[in-house]
This record gives structure tokens, sequence and C-alpha cells, in this order.
């Protein structure tokens, strides 16, 4: 007949393994919701035709800071991807020359090198092909092209930073170089480090409670389908119609009846600091945010608990931003 001690020993055993096995089903468990996702690496692809070195990012970063790109002499790439407000303006739709109210919501550049095609419509492949847009767009900076490079050939220091970036060209201030100056420095504002890169890697403690039970709501309820990949965007464009002014969409670039309306799926690392949202910027807050994905693209309406928890999890997507000296300008 057992004794009272190992009576005692065999329910402390039982005990372990079962809390044992129970730890196991959990790891289990979430493990599954780990293998949806992916960490932000420290840099995205680089193109073969554009090295990043240092000489094209300090080139670059003077450019995207460079008012003399406009031709009220006042607008920069910065006026609109604001360092202090994410890298983006927080205004329902841009603001460009003379005070026109553009169509669209400025998108953060934080990341941008990591999506597959820019702007909302996806018109260019790259961010080469998407620095030169604003530049020239009549309600952005309204700047031609060829007077632009004649303002910044004014001046000593750009001709010296132009001709260390591109030792090889012997012209080497042209459209071309500014677009593969500024999309080098834009290639470097990224944000690792998130609380939800930290606790991918490993950092059991970098979420909370909370914040992991939205990352579980956020799988179950399929919103991964759309938001995976290290930038948490499939590079797809999805229909998305929304109350404001007519906005065909990608429709505009291809002329496909089966693009109207739809827009490309934007990133959702730093979500929670670049409002307001949607290519409208009709939404100015995450709680109604996702609401309206939750009614648009899935279908449902999510109760109390699981909106708090997906809106908590979203939190834990804003990375380290990255430390920029705003440079000193001819």
């Amino acid at each position: 007949m057992p004794s009272t001690l190992a009576k005692t020993l065999a329910v402390s055993l039982g005990a372990a393994l079962f809390a044992a096995g129970a730890a196991m089903a959990n790891d289990d468990e979430l493990q599954f919701y780990l293998d949806q996702f992916e960490p932000l690496p420290a840099l995205p692809p680089i193109p073969a035709n554009n090295s990043l070195t240092p000489e094209k990012v300090e080139l670059g970063k003077m450019l995207f800071f460079e008012p003399r790109l406009s031709s009220s002499g006042v607008i920069s790439c910065a006026t609109c991807h604001n360092p202090a407000l994410g890298w983006t303006d927080r205004l329902p739709r841009g603001t460009g020359h003379e005070g026109q109210i553009g169509l669209r919501n400025t998108p953060t550049v934080l990341n941008s090198g990591f999506l597959t095609s820019q702007f909302w419509d996806g018109r260019e492949p790259d961010l080469e092909g998407q620095a030169l847009g604003p530049i020239q767009a009549a309600d952005e900076m309204a700047m031609d092209l060829d007077e632009a490079l004649e303002r910044i050939e004014q001046f000593p220091i750009y001709v010296e930073h132009f001709a260390r970036a591109f030792p090889d060209d012997e012209n080497p201030i042209n459209a071309q170089n500014v677009a593969f100056a500024i999309a080098s420095f834009e290639r470097t504002l990224n944000t690792p480090n998130s609380p939800f890169d930290r606790f991918l890697r490993g950092d059991r403690g970098a979420m909370t409670d909370q914040q992991v039970d939205g990352m579980k709501a956020f799988v179950d309820n399929g919103c991964v389908a759309c938001h995976h990949g290290p930038n948490l965007a499939d590079g797809l464009f999805h229909r998305f119609d929304l109350p404001g002014p007519t906005d065909l969409g990608r429709f505009v670039v291809t002329g496909d009846e089966a693009d109207r309306y739809h827009f490309r799926t934007p990133t959702l690392r730093n979500v929670a600091v670049t409002y307001p949202y949607f290519h409208n910027g009709s939404i100015d807050n995450l709680h109604d945010a996702v609401n309206l994905m939750g009614d648009q693209m899935l279908g449902q309406e999510f109760d109390d608990e699981t909106l708090e928890a997906l809106v908590a999890f979203l939190h834990a997507l804003t990375g380290e931003m990255p430390n920029v000296t705003i440079p000193a300008l001819p």
C-alpha cells in the first residue's frame, strides 16, 4: 500500500506532467500564430541598378528636405512626409501647391522600400519611379524637372554631392540621379524592433496579453489574408469604396473595369501613428478603422473585446523611428 509520501509525490508528479502538457499545448498553439508572420528585416531589397551607398543616402536626404524642388520654393518631400508625424502629414488628403487639396491621403514613407508598388493605385513599381512624381504633380510640388535641376546646379555643395554619389557619371546632376538618391534615402527609413518584432524573435514579454490576443484574433478573423509578410501588406489591390470624392483607384492606371475602386493594401506597420486612414483619410481613429475593415472586407462586426484586442495589437506594430538629422541646406 503506497505511503502518504508516495501519494503526495504521485499527485505532485501528475500535476507537473499536466502543467507541462498544457504548456506544450499552449506553445504549439502560439507557434501556429507566430508562423503566420515575419519580422521586419533591417533593410528592404536593394535594386541592382541603384546600389545603396552612404553618398547617395546623404544626397537623397538633402533633396528630400529641399523646398527648391517645388515651384513655390516652400514645399519639399518632407512637407507631406513629416518626420514628426510618422513621416506623413496626418491630414485627410495631401495639401500641395497653392493650397490645393489632393484626391488621396498621403501614405507614410516609413518602410516603403518593402512595398511591391508605390502610390495607392500602384502606378509606379518602385521608389525610383515614385520619387519624381510628386515633384512634377500640379497639385503637389508643381515643378518642371529641368528647372529643378537648374536650381540645384547653382549650388556648389550640390555639385560636390552629386559627383560623390555618382562618380562614374560625366554629368551627374540629372533627373534619374535625383530619383536614385531620394529612393536610396527612403530605403533607410525603416522601423525595426517593434514590440511585435521582438515578440516574434522570442521576447515573450514584448507584448501584453491583450496584444497577443489581438494577434490571434488578427489571424482567426482573416485579417492576415491581406496583411502578411514583413510589411504586413500583400502588395495586391482590393475594392474599397468609401464616401467622399469619387476615386476610381487602380482603374485610372489600367483601364480595366475589374480594377475600378481598387486600392493597394496599405502597410499596417506604425499604423497607430500614421492616421487618418484609408485612401481618402476619412477615418481618424483605429477603432473605427478596424470596424470598417471588418464590415467591408470580412463581412462581420467585431465584439468589444475582440475590437480592443485588435487595436492593442496594432499599437504593437509601432517600431523604432529612424534617427534622421535634418540637413543644413545651402
